[in-house]
């Protein structure tokens, strides 16, 4: 049976154990839904497993698993793995997700619907758009950074998605554009996760520093630029503004780019910037310029 006329859905699959899949899984298991969780750092599915979801002081059941023979037949999986893990949920998920199941993408970054459709064919690949901001506090722990608006795909095998998270208590928005609003978080990321990476500061900091501030301005404008170079309609007018907003409705939250630096992991750096600057050319220096100053970051 097709998930979009299923009407009781009672179960969830997450891939990823990082701060937003820790987030969403408590968030949907708080309403009753069975959450599993599809990951690879032991000592994440460990504590999920013992301790459960934890968001803020309060615990959610959740299943946390590392081999996808153990969740076969999944109806609906939400992919919340870094973009450099994406190739590797992909095979996990044709392993696992049900003939006619649903992988729906709340990713960073560029590429990440494509390498998924790759392997599981474009009817089965959905894409979301996610503002919203969790700090991981240790394995299976985290703390909301700032609500924001979650936007789905206005498609129907979606409307069973939207009512939970809805029920889950997030803003929930659909859009005929979701391209538009990829490329509209992606001039947010670009702008706002690689400077918090390297100045290792929480995101509301980079509207307190002017130097900062223009930094930020300038790679919002750059960024914005290279959409437009690519045909892509912002879902703003004004790139700054939007970047600001986001800075200051998670002004508590440290970036994932941070978190990733704090914890020694790969970053993101080559889907978001790195995708900007190949993409820009000669147009994107700054681009290129956190790109590089990132993945130095990250090398020593």
């Amino acid at each position: 049976m097709s998930f979009w006329v299923v009407s009781n859905l009672d179960s969830i699959l997450i891939c990823g154990t990082g701060a937003l899949a820790t987030f969403f899984a408590a968030r949907l298991s708080a309403i009753g839904l069975r959450v599993t969780m599809l990951g690879s750092w032991p000592e994440a599915i460990a504590a999920l497993n013992r301790d459960g979801a934890r968001l803020g002081e309060t615990s959610y059941p959740v299943r946390a698993l590392n081999d996808p023979r153990e969740c076969q037949g999944a109806q609906l999986a939400l992919v919340l793995v870094k973009a450099w893990q994406t190739e590797r949920t992909a095979r996990q998920l044709a392993e696992c997700l049900a003939q006619d199941g649903i992988a729906v993408s709340l990713q960073n970054g560029l590429g990440n619907r494509e390498t998924l459709a790759a392997s599981l064919g474009l009817s089965r690949v959905k894409q979301a758009v996610v503002t919203l901001g969790a700090t991981l506090l240790g394995p299976g722990h985290v703390r909301a950074g700032g609500e924001g608006i979650l936007s789905l795909e206005a498609d129907p095998a979606l409307d069973v998605l939207a009512a939970y998270l809805t029920e889950s208590g997030l803003r929930v928005e659909r859009s005929d554009a979701v391209q538009s609003l990829v490329w509209g978080k992606l001039v947010v990321n670009t702008a706002i996760n690689p400077l918090t990476a390297l100045f290792q500061i929480p995101n509301g900091k980079l509207l307190e520093s002017l130097p900062a501030h223009e930094m930020m301005a300038a790679l919002a404008a750059e960024t914005a630029a290279v959409a437009v170079m690519q045909g892509i309609e912002l879902p703003f007018d004004n790139p700054l503004a939007a970047v600001e907003e986001v800075a200051r409705r998670t002004a508590s939250n440290h970036s994932s780019m941070f978190q990733d630096i704090l914890r020694g992991a790969p970053t993101e750096i080559d889907a978001i910037n790195g995708a900007v600057a190949r993409l820009g050319g000669e147009r994107a220096q700054l681009n290129r310029a956190m790109w590089h100053l990132v993945r130095a970051l990250g090398s020593w």
